[in-house]
């Protein structure tokens, strides 16, 4: 691992520049109340600031600007009623249950509102019992009001100031996770790769990949200054995310039968050297991401075209002493990996000329897309979509009310006075940031809370022991503060670990000498809260993974199907637009993205409640496969060549039957004989003809050392084309399989019911 790189990565991200505004959006009001001697009496301004501050997500300014509105006035309110009942205990608990459902239940809206919800409780939770309000409730509800508005103008004046600098960085995290990405298809050239590892590598970045996407789809394409005005700056960034997105579909092409390849060439140095290239390559699109992230412009870090040149030397070589009529086709599968590999360093060196910024090149973007068909909708807000969600049918309402019985349940337990809790509210607020509508999530977020709480309280105490210094706790008290906000939504473990750091260095601030019992009560809270959030995940309304798996399997599985139809729409002469082509591309990916999100969270569920796993797992993979070896498909769609050598309407015909019996299976239909006849019909090719005479001039000794790297024969494109419609039937039938055992099953079930 590049320690250098890595720590630009991190250093120029967003999360890392998110963390750093509302780190000084805290320290500079709380220093300047410090040094009159107000900060215990205003401790809530900065409090303010910082809940606010988490509630400002990633997106399009219009919607964080609504958001962070919406975010002011409900922590106003809910601060004024907690404040106004906090000597009345059945109030209390009914404000909890009213509160509890409601902020909850806003997530049907969005993540963005989802997030507003969680914190207005944690308000709640801090307001709750008055420790910090006093007897002068409308003063201190202002204070708190005035510290949010704090972080709502510095925001309006960062985003005045630098209005393409989010875009920009949620641009370049994407070229640091493709990165990511070929670094890991990479390692299927090594030797003796473990490739069930490496294949849930590839799954996991997927995920990772297509998350990203959407957030950045949305900030890019709903940012008013980047798609209607005519700014360098804006065209570039709307031209370096678009190449991104094809970037990905190109790394998706790049799928072979590895397995087959190492079976020919496996004790040969062609393949250390193709995984040393493309390792090399992922370090180039690490490099644009880190200059996107940081405003600068991209420089190559080596002469690609030189690296290319020794992979194709040693090709060549081995191509020389190994050829014959025998190994043709072997190297013909070789050849059309370095010809993609070519391409995606064609692409890269592109997109390095992009950095010019050449205001022609600016100038003359036009893209032709409608960007509002390829950004999710998020729901408005009418009253409709809340109260049709009033059912234990919806995920929201039973997410709703198992937060509500762990709140209720928490604060009961948090009011026992032989436990001798001294931060109640902790309690509160942990439950609060564990409990998640899956229980997987809950459960992994459970450990994770707890090794960095143990692990922090252990460093912070030690910290505290040892220094007496101000000017270092102080120091300290910033750094772990900034590095908690930068990991809360990528690595939680480590963010949490921060926040227990900082917060006991601000109890030591506002009130030294209780290092002990700050230790005990956020140990033993921490504990408290991941038990009831535990328990009740798992006995109130719990909604298991499996019972999805089926809705994912038929909407990947019929995405798949239109995306491979698609595809084939060039090879038959149909017109399909480019948009329209996109749009199922877009839905292909994000659809495989949550079949495999969804399988990942089923592993973390009870032994019990991991149902159909074997077959989820083959069906993942399938679907990973099946994805992947259409995009390759659709790449030769690009092309100005025709292949009148292949049959593609026998093609289409065999493997829309396979694709068709997979989907009826999915949803409990029996396929017609009719189906099943068309998957076993046998296309009328001509490409066996061809590789004979290839063959047959081989065998005749008329051979010539090609080496131009850019030129592929003919044939091996016919070939090749040839060869992925095979892989592609062939992923579809076992998908399809897979499919008749679950319909097997399903029908078991369903007689002993």
């Amino acid at each position: 691992m590049n320690y250098t790189t890595e720590l630009k990565k991190f250093a120029t991200s967003q999360s890392i520049y998110s963390a750093v505004r509302i780190s000084l959006a805290i320290i500079l009001p709380s220093v300047v109340l410090a040094h009159f001697g107000l900060l215990k009496e205003y401790f809530l301004f900065p409090l303010a600031t910082s809940f606010v501050g988490l509630t400002d997500q990633a997106g399009p300014f219009v919607r964080r600007r609504n958001s962070l509105l919406v975010a002011i006035l409900l922590f106003f309110i809910v601060a004024l009623v907690a404040s106004s009942v906090k000597g009345f205990p059945v109030l209390i608990y009914l404000e909890i249950i009213v509160f509890g459902l409601f902020f909850t239940m806003i997530g049907v809206y969005g993540q963005r509102l989802a997030a507003v919800g969680s914190l207005s409780l944690v308000v709640l939770g801090i307001f709750i019992d008055g420790h910090l309000t006093g007897d002068n409730i409308l003063k201190s509800a202002l204070i708190f009001l005035a510290g949010s508005l704090c972080y709502f103008f510095i925001f309006l004046i960062v985003s005045k100031i630098q209005p393409y600098k989010l875009a920009s960085q949620m641009i370049g995290e994407n070229y640091v996770e493709l990165a990511k990405y070929l670094s890991v298809k990479s390692k299927f050239y090594l030797q003796q790769p473990d490739f069930e590892a490496l294949y849930s590598q590839v799954i996991s970045q997927q995920i990772a990949i297509k998350n990203l996407q959407e957030e950045t789809r949305e900030t890019v394409f709903k940012t008013r200054k980047i798609v209607n005005e005519s700014t360098t700056t804006s065209r570039l960034l709307m031209l370096m995310f678009l190449n991104s997105i094809d970037l990905h579909e190109k790394l998706m092409t790049s799928e072979t039968d590895y397995r087959t390849v190492h079976r020919k060439f496996g004790n040969e140095s062609l393949l250390p050297a193709l995984g040393d290239y493309l390792q090399k390559l992922s370090e180039e699109m690490g490099n644009i991401g880190i200059a996107l992230q940081s405003g600068t412009k991209a420089r190559p870090l080596r002469d690609i075209d030189e690296a290319l040149e020794e992979v194709f030397n040693v090709y060549f070589k081995l191509r020389n002493s190994k050829l014959t009529a025998q190994t043709l086709e072997d190297f013909m599968r070789l050849r059309l990996i370095l010809n993609r590999i070519t391409a995606l360093s064609e692409d890269i060196k592109t997109i390095y000329k992009v950095f010019s910024q050449d205001q022609k090149l600016a100038k003359s973007l036009s893209t032709g897309l409608d960007y509002e068909k390829f950004v999710t909708a998020e729901e408005k807000l009418n009253s409709k979509v809340l109260l049709t969600n009033f059912s234990l049918k919806s995920v929201h309402f039973r997410h709703a009310i198992r937060t509500t019985v762990a709140l209720v349940i928490g604060y009961f337990i948090s009011q026992l006075s032989f436990l001798g809790i001294g931060h109640s509210y902790w309690v509160f607020i942990t439950i609060v940031a564990i409990l998640k509508p899956a229980y997987a999530t809950t459960k992994h977020r459970n450990l994770l809370r707890l090794y960095g709480t143990v692990a922090g309280a252990v460093f912070a105490y030690g910290i505290l022991y040892f220094i007496s210094d101000q000017t270092v706790l102080f120091i300290l008290f910033l750094s772990t503060m900034i590095l908690c906000f930068a990991f809360l939504k990528s690595k939680y473990s480590w963010a949490v670990f921060f926040m227990t750091i900082y917060v006991f260095l601000a109890f030591n601030i506002l009130n030294p000498g209780n290092l002990n019992v700050i230790f005990r009560d956020r140990i033993l809270d921490t504990a408290i809260a991941g038990g009831v959030a535990f328990m009740v995940s798992y006995f109130v309304l719990p909604v298991w993974e499996h019972t999805k798996n089926l809705s994912f399997m038929r909407v990947s599985a019929s995405s798949n199907m239109k995306y491979f139809t698609a595809a084939m729409a060039h090879f038959k002469n149909k017109k399909i637009g480019l948009q329209d082509y996109k749009l199922y591309r877009k839905e292909a990916i994000i659809d495989l993205a949550n079949l495999s999100d969804n399988f990942q969270r089923m592993i973390s569920d009870p032994k019990n409640q991991q149902k159909h796993l074997e077959h989820l797992h083959q069906f993942v993979i399938m679907s990973h496969l099946l994805t992947a070896y259409i995009a390759s498909f659709s790449q030769y769609a690009l092309s100005p060549k025709t292949f009148s050598e292949i049959d593609f309407e026998g093609w289409e015909l065999k493997i829309s039957a396979e694709l068709h019996r997979a989907n009826l299976l999915l949803s409990q239909q029996e396929p017609d004989t009719e189906m099943i006849e068309e998957s076993a019909h046998q296309p009328d090719d001509a490409v066996e003809k061809l590789l004979e005479k290839r063959r047959r001039e081989l065998r005749e000794n008329e051979f010539f050392d090609r080496r131009d790297p850019t030129v592929m024969s003919h044939l091996t494109e016919v070939k090749s084309l040839r060869d992925i419609l095979e892989l592609i039937y062939d992923v579809a039938k076992e998908q399809r399989r897979v499919a008749e055992k679950l319909y097997r099953e399903f029908q078991i079930t369903t007689e002993r019911q």
